[in-house]
């Protein structure tokens, strides 16, 4: 069965992150965002959202475990600001109902979704420049980088909540991701 670890970094949305995984028959765990990312034995890592990049603990150290990773909002401005991105304020605070386009049909994550797809998002922080190695794969008219990639790290992210009723396709998002922790 594939162990998935969901990095908690104290957004509101972090316990539905796990339970849409359980849901799916993973083994799941949360872990704090203090846990130091060796002390972590696991298939893939989920980094979830929250309030700011500067309480995002030790989530950077998950990215070297040599393992798929999934940023979820917050999750993938750590992965962008750690890997010489830019994360910047966005011009929409709280969340919104948005319209993704899909703009990299071969992206393993986001690649099979409807061309466009709506989706529940804050853009009250976003990245702004994607990081060494990374290719756009969605955008919308709130955001120029909804979701990015680096399959050849298998490191991904998306702006938005794949694991709320709001979100279209937020199970094929993780369906997605899982096929990915285990090949």
């Amino acid at each position: 069965m594939t162990r998935i670890v969901v990095v908690d970094n104290h957004g509101q949305f972090t316990h539905l992150e796990q339970r849409a995984l359980r849901d799916m028959g993973v083994d799941v765990s949360l872990v704090d965002n203090a846990t130091p990312a060796a002390e972590v034995d696991a298939d893939g890592v989920v980094l979830s959202g929250g309030p700011d990049i500067d309480r995002a603990g030790r989530s950077a150290e998950y990215l070297d475990l040599g393992v798929p990773v999934l940023g979820i909002c917050l999750g993938m401005q750590v992965i962008a600001d750690e890997l010489g991105g830019r994360v910047g304020g966005g011009d929409y605070g709280g969340y919104a109902d948005v319209t993704v386009e899909i703009v990299d049909e071969d992206d393993p994550l986001v690649g099979s979704l409807a061309p466009e797809t709506r989706v529940w998002a804050s853009h009250a922080d976003e990245v702004k420049e994607l990081p060494p190695g990374f290719r756009l794969t969605a955008r919308s008219d709130v955001c120029d980088i909804e979701a990015m990639g680096n399959a050849e790290r298998d490191l991904y992210g998306v702006q938005w909540h794949p694991e709320v009723a709001h979100t279209e396709e937020g199970d094929a998002v993780f369906e997605n991701f899982l096929a990915r922790c285990e090949d």
